[in-house]
């Protein structure tokens, strides 16, 4: 099997999968209806085992905000290896939220994102092991998350698109431990082609991050192949084992060709 099991034109291609609405199967490793057709789509033939002690997934039952879920991932195995996650949300337009590839100094995995959940749905997480593939996940009742209008008004959003910031976990004389806890966050609105403008009440089209690295001087931490189902202004919570450079370096693009790229100073805060 090809490693990264699905790509970002994948991920834009499912904006035309069909949703299925009054779905509410609350244990993701349950064949539903949609699961069914979504997974060959997601992993075509290979099969997928169970995440259970491998790696849990969590995020909130009843979400606050649609637009912005949590979605924690904690590796459970501290000897496995944890290459890549896909997470999938079944009944958003395009369910593969994102692809993310994680390098070897990520280390036990650590990882917290915000996605959109447009209707209840089961909220799944394929992790890749050199093993195979396992999975595991939750339901989550939240509606309207993808069409939810934006914070900004779009000339404003248009304004800081690129922007990042860093910020540091831990005390300022830890700065030197090797295990680290950071967190990325990126102004982009992430538009995701189901929003209207607030004054003309015209569809905004989709144009959201496809694709982010994360780097510590000539190390790659992870990667992301993202689609609509990212919200806006991205943040990526993480643990990671730190190299002793004194940056993290921020690459990402987005789907109207646009290119950031910031080296942000690992200054420590609270």
């Amino acid at each position: 099997m090809a490693s990264h099991f699905v790509c970002a034109s994948a991920i834009v291609s499912m904006l035309s999968l069909p949703v299925f609405a009054g779905e509410s199967v609350e244990n993701p490793m349950t064949a539903s209806e949609t699961w069914k057709d979504l997974q060959y789509d997601v992993v075509g033939e290979a099969q997928i085992g169970a995440a259970d002690a491998l790696l849990s997934m969590d995020a909130p039952y009843r979400a606050h905000d649609a637009a912005t879920v949590p979605v924690v991932l904690k590796q459970l195995d501290p000897d496995a290896r944890i290459t890549a996650a896909t997470v999938v949300i079944d009944e958003n337009p395009a369910p593969i939220a994102g692809v993310f590839t994680f390098s070897p100094a990520m280390g036990q995995l650590d990882f917290e994102m915000r996605v959109r959940v447009n209707q209840y749905s089961n909220v799944r997480v394929i992790a890749e092991t050199p093993d195979g593939l396992h999975m595991t996940g939750r339901f989550v009742k939240a509606s309207g998350g993808c069409s939810a209008p934006a914070t900004k008004d779009p000339e404003a959003a248009l304004a800081s698109m690129g922007k990042m910031k860093l910020r540091m976990f831990g005390e300022a004389a830890q700065i030197s431990t090797p295990r680290r806890e950071a967190q990325i966050m990126i102004r982009h609105p992430n538009y995701s082609g189901l929003q209207r403008d607030q004054i003309t009440q015209l569809f905004i089209p989709a144009h959201f991050i496809d694709h982010l690295e994360v780097w510590q001087g000539e190390e790659l931490l992870f990667t992301m192949d993202g689609g609509i189902s990212i919200s806006e202004n991205p943040a990526f919570r993480f643990s990671y084992d730190d190299n002793g450079t004194t940056t993290l370096t921020v690459k990402a693009t987005d789907t109207e060709g646009n290119s950031f790229e910031t080296e942000l100073p690992k200054a420590a805060s609270g």
